[in-house]
């Protein structure tokens, strides 16, 4: 029996201060393929942690059944730090509150890193020029002196993902319909993702501008095959953000369903050797990112939404009114934010009062907006 609870403690940043993070293997060690599950990196996002909870029990299940044909790393609640940081009864688990910095953002642009140590090593084998990449990465990490906690987790986090051929980063919006981010090139293989998780989008990008987890590892593979054009290198590692619905959808039945998607999906890649179940009607195919408008304010004010999440809307259509907040007429003046596009209403968020700026609503369309393509895509 392979499966086995790790615990990791990570040095602290104050005297006496330390933290445990906790985590899991299951599957063969010499397994071929090898599979990264991580949950909450922001801290503060807990249906992933739910759908890993009730992962976990069939992995296990299956582990012992000597039905696992991969080795799974889980993380269910891969960011310990951020499960710390609560202010005023407030849950602040998406920013580092020492450097203000996303936890998913900033990750490191690895191919500059690592291209002289590969550097003249690739040959025409596509596996061997893959592993040579990977150790490179792993050679890289392992070079390090972190220096400070958070650096630590990340570095740690970061081995195990560049050694796995599927990395799947379990997070969720405000409050939302199931999607997915992931690299273009990765479609149309992850549909069978998309499909088990039954996803209303699955949006792609290159380079979102923030640097998230998903997409270090395509960038590298990507970099690497633009610089070493007479090498074979494939995109080695399917990586992809799942967004399980909104902060507040952490259930057991919900967190089953989700579990059991998962399992479908391993299951159905032959990575674990059961019944799959009953395959899952097909998701939508892939849209470019830069065809979603992200909804934002140009004011204060309270919410009143004309929309419901995936509703369809037509350009120009009040989404929301801004109600007034200040001004000759506070409290009584009510104005429309109309759709930029059209689409349908992929998220919302659950917090009325907004600030000037505040992003309300992420409209999923199919044509590429101006002033999107080329841009920082994310909402923070």
């Amino acid at each position: 029996m392979a499966f086995e609870l790790h615990q990791t403690m990570l040095a602290g940043d104050s005297p006496g201060a330390s933290t445990t993070l906790y985590w899991y293997t299951a599957g063969p060690q010499t397994a071929p393929t090898r599979v990264h599950l991580q949950a909450a990196l922001h801290a503060d996002e807990q249906p992933g942690t739910m759908a890993l909870h009730h992962l976990l029990p069939r992995l296990r299940d299956a582990d012992t059944a000597g039905q696992l044909t991969a080795r799974f790393t889980i993380f269910p609640s891969v960011n310990p730090l951020g499960l710390a940081t609560t202010t005023l009864r407030h849950h602040i688990g998406r920013y580092d509150l020492e450097t203000g910095v996303n936890y998913n953002r900033r990750w490191p642009d690895l191919y500059p890193l690592i291209a002289p140590a590969i550097a003249g090593r690739l040959g025409n084998d596509p596996q061997a020029n893959i592993a040579i990449i990977r150790a490179a990465v792993i050679g890289w990490i392992e070079s390090q002196r972190p220096g400070s906690a958070i650096q630590q987790l990340r570095l740690l986090v970061l081995r195990s993902a560049a050694a796995a051929d599927i990395v799947l980063d379990l997070h969720c919006d405000d409050d939302s319909l199931k999607h997915i981010f992931t690299s273009p090139e990765l479609m149309p293989g992850l549909q069978d993702l998309a499909d088990w998780m039954g996803v209303a989008a699955t949006l792609t990008a290159q380079d979102s501008g923030g640097g998230s987890f998903d997409e270090v590892l395509p960038t590298l593979f990507r970099k690497a095959q633009l610089a070493n054009p007479d090498h074979p290198i494939p995109a080695a590692a399917e990586t992809a953000t799942l967004e399980y619905r909104g902060r507040a959808d952490s259930f057991d039945h919900i967190g089953q369903e989700d579990a059991a998607g998962l399992f479908g999906f391993f299951a159905g890649r032959g990575l674990i050797h059961s019944d799959p179940g009953a395959r899952p009607q097909p998701a939508p195919g892939p849209t470019p990112f830069e065809a979603t408008e992200v909804l934002r304010t140009d004011a204060p004010g309270l919410l009143a939404y004309h929309v419901e999440l995936g509703e369809r809307v037509s350009k120009g259509q009040p989404i929301a009114d801004l109600i007034a907040m200040d001004g000759p007429q506070a409290f009584m003046a009510r104005r429309p934010i109309l759709a930029g596009t059209d689409g349908f209403v992929l998220s919302r968020v659950s917090g009325k009062y907004v600030r000037r700026g505040a992003s309300i609503a992420k409209l999923v369309g199919t044509s590429i907006l101006p002033g999107r393509a080329g841009a920082y895509l994310l909402e923070d």
